[in-house]
């Protein structure tokens, strides 16, 4: 009885099937009978390619990006806050309008103004002021009447106020300042601009704190103006101010 050697040659088509798998070919190529395997090039954004190369992964040039700003609802425009036309963030201030500067406290109405004029500095100014034109008057009126019987007085203050409106408009239309608003360092200004008051402004300003006191208020004129400057915010403007568009600041920088 003769043994079979497992060594020896196999007939044809008998014994063990061989192996589907084939050798790789030479030079890592892809073996005979097996689908093509992908090359780096067919490596998606970011796979196993860059992972195992060391290669920077993520899209080539010029592929558009995944991330905030490109599709997510804003189409490649500016992130939330950002102003496309070159103007400061949403939640900022433009220029001028922060502490300090228009209509605060500690500034002027428009950035570079000096600070508003204080009420007693404007007090006193508006006595020198009435006291000068009050003794002119009183001089232009005395060779005619007798002061002493108070004869004449109605019309000196008359005279006086009067006197006071020339004055003040002409005084304002130069430079801003009267005698009064020199000595206690405080000026009129445009509040548009801080320029000196035109013509029509100073000459405004002068009548509408004059002529109604002439007219029919007296003192009483001058006691509703000058609270409602009081309570005006943030210019303290009083009646006068508002109409001709000015407001009192000081010249102590």
């Amino acid at each position: 009885m003769s043994t079979h050697d497992p060594s020896g040659p196999q007939p044809e088509g008998g014994g063990q099937p061989s192996s589907d798998k084939q050798p790789p070919a030479p030079g890592g190529g892809t073996p005979e009978g097996e689908p093509p395997r992908p090359t780096p090039s067919d490596e998606p954004y970011g796979g196993p390619t860059g992972a195992s190369t060391g290669a920077p992964s993520g899209p080539p040039p010029g592929a558009p990006s995944e991330g905030p700003g490109a599709y997510q609802g804003n189409y490649g425009g500016p992130t939330h806050g950002q102003n496309p036309y070159g103007q400061p963030p949403y939640d900022q201030p433009p220029p001028g309008y922060g502490p300090g500067m228009y209509g605060a406290p500690s500034g002027g109405p428009v950035p570079g103004m000096p600070p508003i004029g204080t009420w007693p500095k404007r007090i006193l100014a508006r006595v020198i002021d009435y006291v000068l034109v009050q003794v002119v008057g009183v001089i232009v009126v005395s060779p005619f009447v007798a002061l002493g019987t108070r004869q004449g007085s109605t019309e000196a203050f008359w005279l006086g106020c009067v006197i006071y409106l020339v004055y003040e408009a002409l005084m304002l239309a130069r430079d801003g300042q009267t005698l009064g608003k020199k000595a206690m360092k405080i000026r009129v200004a445009m509040l548009v601009d801080g320029n000196t008051p035109t013509r029509a402004a100073a000459w405004t300003r002068a009548a509408v704190y004059i002529l109604p006191a002439v007219i029919c208020c007296a003192a009483l004129w001058w006691i509703i103006d000058g609270l409602f400057g009081v309570f005006d915010k943030p210019y303290r403007q009083c009646v006068h101010d508002k109409a001709a568009k000015t407001v009192v600041v000081t010249t102590e920088v």
